[in-house]
């Protein structure tokens, strides 16, 4: 107890300085709090649930390593949500030399876009995690967390051609398996 409130009251900040102190309630209590979001991120970037739960892991680690550096400048969330990409990098890094990706020029897409509305959040993930290593990659860093092909290319050492046609090759795949799971509209609110 901590001013009459229990530790999962506490604000990110209160929870930030109890890690910081070593404190093992404060920890647990800000994995419990994060842990299921962080997961979902970790679900994004491998091929299984063990694999997404090593990275997590690894993470955390990183995370509880890293908390005396928080500034506060950004919400917790989001600087946590880096570290997890980060280490789901840096954990497929060393294998995407095994992973083919080819710089496309000139990629043809379909001109219409596809609603996700229909899918459940497992068949999404099912989906996401289906897709060529590269492609899977590139498709959470672009659509998923917002960075530019520029920034993928520097992030995996690729050029922006390469990040852009897996990009693509994602989409393509994405909607190949969307029609076949009889799911596809050609118009709605979530778009690929």
């Amino acid at each position: 107890m901590q001013n009459g409130r229990t530790i999962r009251m506490l604000s990110e900040g209160e929870l930030v300085d109890g890690c910081c102190k070593g404190d093992r309630a404060f920890q647990k209590a800000l994995y419990d709090r994060f842990c299921k979001k962080m997961m979902v991120v970790c679900l994004r970037y491998s091929k299984s649930t063990m694999e997404a739960e090593d990275i997590l892991q690894e993470g955390f680690v990183r995370v509880f390593q890293g908390l005396k550096g928080f500034r506060h400048a950004a919400k917790l969330e989001t600087w946590m949500t880096r570290i997890m990409v980060n280490t789901a990098l840096n954990h497929h890094r060393k294998k995407l030399y095994l992973y083919p990706m080819v710089d496309v020029q000139d990629v043809d897409l379909p001109e219409h876009e596809i609603s996700l509305s229909g899918l459940q959040y497992s068949q999404l993930i099912d989906m996401v995690q289906s897709l060529p290593h590269g492609c899977q990659v590139v498709f959470n860093l672009f659509a998923i967390e917002g960075y530019s092909h520029k920034e993928i290319a520097e992030m995996l050492g690729i050029s922006e051609g390469t990040s852009k046609s897996q990009y693509a090759r994602a989409r393509m795949l994405l909607m190949d398996k969307i029609s076949k799971e009889g799911i596809y509209k050609s118009y709605g609110e979530a778009q690929i």
